[in-house]
C-alpha cells in the first residue's frame, strides 16, 4: 500500500505572530467579560449569569445529585433555582440536554459554582489539547489549541465545545491503536447525539467492528443507567421539552439564530419554509453521509478520513452552533499533517482559515446581513478534504496493483 510522506508544514511567521497576539487579546477580553458578570451579584445586571450557559450544567448536576432531578426539566422550577445560585434575575436559561449528561457532569455537584466554572473550562481545554496532540504532534498543537477562535467563543459561553472536541478527537485519534477505548470515547457523545450522526456510518464503512461495539455498549449503558437512576418520567419530560425547544430555537429562530452555522438555519434565513428547510437539510445530510461512507470504505489516510467525518457532520446536523466548532481545529490539524496531497498549501491555508475564523465572525455577519453564512465557510475545507481523500485513495490503489503485479 502507498504511504504518503508526511509533510512537516510550518506556519508562516506572520500567522504565528497573529495567533499569539489573538491569544493575549482573547484572554484579556474573557477576563473583562467575566468581570462584567459581577455587576449584580453573579450576573451582569441584565439577566446574564457569571459563566453564561455553564449555569445550566452546574445546576443540572447539583439538582440531580441532591435528588431533585424532576426540577431540571421543569423550566419554571429550574429557573428559580438558577436565580438562587447567582442571586439576581436571569434570562430564560434552560437545560436542553438528555439525562445522560447529568451522569457525566455529576462531579460538578461537589464543587462550588465559581471554582466549578474554572474547573470545567480548564479541564475541557486540556482534554481538547491532548486530543489535538494526537492529530498534530509538536509545539504547534499548543498554539492551535489556544488560538482557535472557537475555544474563545466556547469559554465566553461557558459551553461544552472543548469536551465534545476532546471526545471526537480522542476517539478518532485512538481508533487504530486502541479501538475499544476509542469506541468508548465516541460512545460518550450520546450526550450530544446531533454531532454523532455519522459516527456509526464511518465506523461500519471503515470496518472498525470493535470500536463500533464499544461505542454502542457505552452509549446504551448510559441510556440504561440514566433511565434506571433518574426514572423514565424524566426522559419523558426531556423529550417533551425537546420538541418545544426545537420549534422555538431551531425552527422559529428565536433569540440565538445568529449563532447557528447549519444548513437548516441557512435555508430558513434565506426564506425557506420549515418543511423546505428540512428537505434541504435531509438532502445535504444524505450527500454528506454518502461521502463519509465512501471515504471511510476507501484507502485514504486516517487523518483525512477523520476530517471528512467531522466536516461532513457539519452538513448532516441541523443543530450546529459557533461554539461547537472547536472540533474544526482537529479537522485542520488532520489535513495539515495529512501527508502528500494534490492541494496547494495556499488552498489549504485559505480554506482552513475560513473554518477557524467562522466562530469569531458568524454572529456579527448574521446580524449585518440577516443571513446564516456558516456553510459557506465550512464547504471549502470539506471539498479540500474530499479531494485529498480521493487522491490518496487512488494512489494507494495504484501502488497495491503495482505490488501485486511485481509479485506475479
Amino acid at each position: 500500500m502507498f504511504h504518503p510522506t508526511m509533510q512537516r508544514r510550518e506556519l508562516p511567521r506572520l500567522t504565528t505572530a497573529v495567533a499569539w497576539s489573538f491569544v493575549a487579546v482573547a484572554a484579556l477580553g474573557y477576563l473583562y467579560d467575566l468581570l462584567r458578570q459581577t455587576r449584580d451579584h453573579l450576573t451582569n445586571g441584565a439577566g446574564r449569569p457569571f459563566g453564561d450557559d455553564f449555569i445550566n450544567y452546574w445546576s443540572g448536576a447539583y439538582l440531580a445529585w441532591h435528588g431533585r432531578v424532576n426540577e431540571i426539566y421543569d423550566t419554571h422550577a429550574f429557573h428559580i433555582f438558577e436565580q438562587s445560585v447567582v442571586g439576581a434575575t436571569l434570562d430564560n436559561y434552560h437545560y436542553s440536554y438528555p439525562p445522560v449528561l447529568l451522569l457525566l457532569t455529576a462531579p460538578l455537584a461537589f464543587i462550588p459554582y465559581v471554582p466549578a466554572l474554572l474547573t470545567w473550562l480548564v479541564a475541557g481545554w486540556y482534554a481538547f489539547y491532548r486530543a489535538l496532540r494526537l492529530a498534530m504532534p509538536g509545539r504547534s498543537a499548543l498554539l492551535l489549541a489556544l488560538s482557535a477562535p472557537a475555544v474563545f467563543i466556547n469559554a465566553v459561553g461557558g459551553q461544552n465545545g472543548t469536551w465534545t472536541a476532546a471526545l471526537l478527537g480522542g476517539g478518532l485519534g485512538l481508533l487504530e491503536r486502541r479501538p475499544l477505548l476509542a469506541g468508548g470515547l465516541l460512545g460518550l457523545l450520546i450526550y450530544k447525539p446531533q454531532l454523532g450522526l455519522l459516527i456509526p456510518v464511518a465506523l461500519l464503512a471503515g470496518r472498525h467492528w470493535r470500536a463500533f461495539a464499544s461505542a454502542s455498549l457505552v452509549a446504551g449503558g448510559l441510556l440504561a443507567v440514566s433511565a434506571i437512576g433518574y426514572g423514565t418520567d424524566v426522559w419523558a419530560q426531556y423529550l417533551h421539552n425537546l420538541g418545544l425547544l426545537r420549534q422555538i430555537i431551531l425552527e422559529d429562530g428565536s433569540g440565538v439564530w445568529h449563532r447557528f452555522v447549519s444548513v437548516f438555519v441557512a435555508a430558513r434565513r434565506l426564506g425557506a419554509p420549515v418543511e423546505a428547510a428540512y428537505a434541504v437539510q435531509i438532502a445535504t445530510g444524505a450527500l454528506a453521509c454518502i461521502a463519509v461512507a465512501w471515504v471511510w470504505f476507501g484507502r485514504a489516510s486516517a487523518g483525512v478520513k477523520n476530517a471528512v467525518l467531522v466536516l461532513g457532520t457539519c452538513f448532516a446536523t441541523p443543530y450546529l452552533q459557533d461554539y461547537d466548532l472547536v472540533f474544526g481545529a482537529l479537522a485542520v490539524a488532520w489535513l495539515w499533517h495529512g501527508g502528500a496531497s494534490p492541494v496547494s498549501d495556499r488552498a489549504l491555508q485559505v480554506s482552513a482559515g475560513l473554518l477557524l475564523l467562522l466562530p469569531l465572525v458568524a454572529a456579527s455577519l448574521a446580524h449585518l446581513t440577516g443571513l446564516a453564512l456558516g456553510p459557506v465557510f465550512i464547504l471549502p475545507l470539506f471539498l479540500v478534504a474530499l479531494r485529498m481523500s480521493f487522491w490518496v485513495g487512488a494512489a494507494n490503489a495504484r501502488a497495491s496493483e503495482g505490488v501485486a503485479g511485481s509479485a506475479r
